[in-house]
C-alpha cells in the first residue's frame, strides 16, 4: 500500500525553505523543488509517498498553485518525482538508485585501524571474575543435556526483575534468554513476519534490523526521523502505521540507533494506541536502554502502555556490557514465548549455558557496572564532541543525552566519500546511506564515542585531515565491507 503525506505534513517538513541559503538566488519553484529534494537526500522524506495535490501543497505554504507545479515538474525532470495522470506524484531516486541492505561482513583484523564502525564498548572488568564464578557454578548443569530452549531460569527470574524494577510487572515464563539481541529480532520475524508482509521501521534505523528484514522478504516501509529535536514527527508515525497498517513495526525509543533521540512518554502512549488499532504488532529494541547520561530521566517502557499483548520488547547486554557475551532476550506474553522457543529449536537449540551463568553474576552487579559505564561514556562523549567542534565546526548534530553514538550532519552529501577517504588514513566509519533503504542519508554520518577519549580526538583529526581533499580525490578501489553493530 502506497503512504501518502497531506499538505501540513510536507509543510512542517519543510520549515523554512524559502529563507534556506542560496534562496536569493532562485526562484520560488526551484527553491521549494530543492527542499523536497533535501528532504529525500536526508530521508526526511520516504521514497515511494505520494505527495499532497498541487492545489493543497501551495494553500499549506501560502503560496501559488504554478509555484508548486513548476517545482513539482522539476522534480520530474530530475528523476526524483514519478507521476501518473488522475493518480497522483510519488517520490523517486533518479535512475531508480537504490541501495539494498544486504546484511554485515567481517574484515579482516587491523590494529592500526580506529575503529568508529562498531557502536559497542569493551568488556567491564567484572567480567573475567563473573566467568571465573560462572565456571564454578557449571558443574550442577552438567548432569542434563544442557538444551534450555527459553534458557536458564535463574538468569529469566534476573531479567523479568529487571522488568519489574522499571514499571512492568513480568514474571520468568514472558522471558525468552536468546544468543543477543539481534538473535531475539530474528526470532520474532520468523514467527510474526510471513515473505510479503508489510513493515514498518524508523529511518535512519539499524543496519542489521534492515537485513534481518529483507532476509524475510518483507516489504519494508519507513518513517524519517529528524535530525534535530525529538526525532519522531507523532502525527507522521501514527499516520504511516495508519495508512499502511503493518503487520509488525520495529522501533528502538531509546537512545535510538543511530540518532540517538529519546522517544517521549506521550508518543509512547499514542504509538501502542495506533497499534492496538491497526492490528501491528510493536517490537521495541531496548538495547540502549540502560545508558542514559548526565542524569537524564528515561520515559516509561514502551509495554507499560501495552493491554492487549501487542507490544514485544527485545534487549541484550551487547552495550551496557560486552558485545562478545551473546546474551539477549525478549520480553513477550508467557504464550508468544513458548511459541518462539518452539521455533528457535529448529534454529539453534539453545543459549550456551556457561555465557547464561556469566550474565547471572554480571547482572548481581549490575548497578557497579552500569554506573561506571555511563561514566566513561559521558567523558568520551564530550571529549568527541570537543573535537568536532575543533576540526569540524561546520558539523551539526545533537549532543545525544544517552546511548553510545551522535548523528552528524555534514556540510555535504559525501558521507560515503568520506568513509572511503577515512580507510585509507586508519579510521572506519560507518556512511549514512548504511543505515537506510534507498541509498539516501548521505549528509549524515554515526559517530559512536565507545572507544578512549584519545582515540576519538585523533579519529576526528585524520577525518578532517582528509575531508577537504575530497573533491580532488581519485576514483576509489573496491574494499571490504566492514561490520556496522
Amino acid at each position: 500500500m502506497t503512504t501518502s503525506v497531506r499538505g501540513g505534513q510536507l509543510a512542517r517538513l519543510l520549515g523554512q525553505w524559502h529563507s534556506l541559503p542560496g534562496r536569493h538566488r532562485s526562484p520560488d519553484y526551484a527553491a521549494l523543488a530543492g527542499a523536497i529534494r533535501g528532504l529525500l537526500t536526508d530521508s526526511r522524506l520516504p521514497l515511494g509517498v505520494r505527495l499532497p495535490a498541487e492545489r493543497e501543497l501551495a494553500e499549506a505554504l501560502g503560496i501559488s498553485r504554478t509555484t508548486v507545479t513548476a517545482a513539482y515538474r522539476s522534480l520530474r525532470e530530475t528523476g526524483h518525482l514519478t507521476s501518473r495522470r488522475g493518480a497522483g506524484s510519488w517520490t523517486t531516486l533518479p535512475n531508480g538508485h537504490r541501495v539494498a541492505s544486504s546484511g554485515l561482513w567481517t574484515p579482516d583484523d587491523d590494529m592500526d585501524m580506529i575503529d568508529l564502525g562498531v557502536a559497542a564498548s569493551a568488556a567491564p572488568v567484572e567480567l573475567v571474575p563473573a566467568a571465573r564464578a560462572a565456571a564454578e557454578d557449571l558443574p550442577r548443569f552438567l548432569g542434563s543435556a544442557g538444551y534450555h530452549p527459553t534458557g536458564l531460569m535463574e538468569l529469566r527470574e534476573a531479567v523479568a526483575a529487571g522488568y519489574t524494577a522499571r514499571g512492568v510487572p513480568t514474571s520468568p515464563e514472558q522471558i525468552l534468554i536468546t544468543s543477543g539481541t539481534q538473535h531475539a529480532l530474528d526470532l520474532v520475524l520468523r514467527l510474526s513476519v510471513p515473505a510479503g508482509a508489510t513493515v514498518l521501521v524508523e529511518s535512519p534505523t539499524y543496519p542489521n534490523a534492515l537485513a534481518a528484514l529483507s532476509a524475510r522478504r518483507a516489504r519494508i516501509n519507513t518513517h524519517g526521523l529528524d535530525a534535530a529535536a525529538a526525532g519522531w514527527d507523532g502525527e507522521m508515525l501514527l499516520g504511516a502505521l495508519r495508512q499502511t497498517r503493518p503487520r509488525l513495526a520495529y522501533v528502538i525509543p531509546e537512545f535510538q540507533n543511530p540518532t540517538g533521540h529519546l522517544m517521549p512518554a506521550d508518543l509512547r502512549e499514542r504509538l501502542v494506541a495506533a497499534a492496538h488499532a491497526t492490528g501491528t504488532e510493536l517490537v521495541v529494541d531496548e538495547s540502549f536502554v540502560d545508558l542514559p547520561l548526565d542524569g537524564t530521566p528515561v520515559p516509561p517502557p514502551v509495554a507499560v502502555f501495552d493491554r492487549h499483548s501487542r507490544v514485544v520488547s527485545i534487549g541484550g547486554m551487547s552495550k551496557a556490557y560486552w558485545g562478545g557475551l551473546r546474551i539477549g532476550w525478549v520480553r513477550a506474553s508467557a504464550p508468544l514465548v513458548q511459541r518462539l522457543a518452539a521455533l528457535r529449536v529448529g534454529v539453534d537449540m539453545a543459549s550456551p549455558v556457561l555465557e547464561q551463568l556469566v550474565a547471572c553474576h554480571l547482572l548481581r552487579d549490575a548497578e557497579t557496572i552500569v554506573a561506571a559505564r555511563r561514566a566513561e561514556l559521558s567523558s568520551r562523549r564530550d571529549a568527541l564532541v570537543a573535537a568536532l567542534g575543533e576540526y569540524l565546526p561546520e558539523w551539526r548534530f545533537t549532543v545525544p543525552a544517552g546511548g553510545v553514538m551522535l548523528w552528524a550532519e555534514l556540510d555535504g552529501p559525501i558521507s560515503s566519500a568520506l568513509a572511503r577517504a577515512a580507510e585509507d588514513v586508519g579510521v572506519r566509519l560507518a556512511p549514512g546511506p548504511r543505515f537506510g533503504l534507498d541509498g539516501t542519508l548521505e549528509r549524515f554520518i554515526r559517530l559512536p564515542f565507545a572507544l578512549p577519549a584519545d582515540d576519538l580526538r585523533e579519529a576526528v583529526r585524520r577525518i578532517a585531515s582528509v575531508r577537504h581533499d575530497l573533491d580532488r580525490a581519485a576514483r576509489p578501489a573496491w574494499r571490504t565491507p566492514a561490520v556496522i553493530a
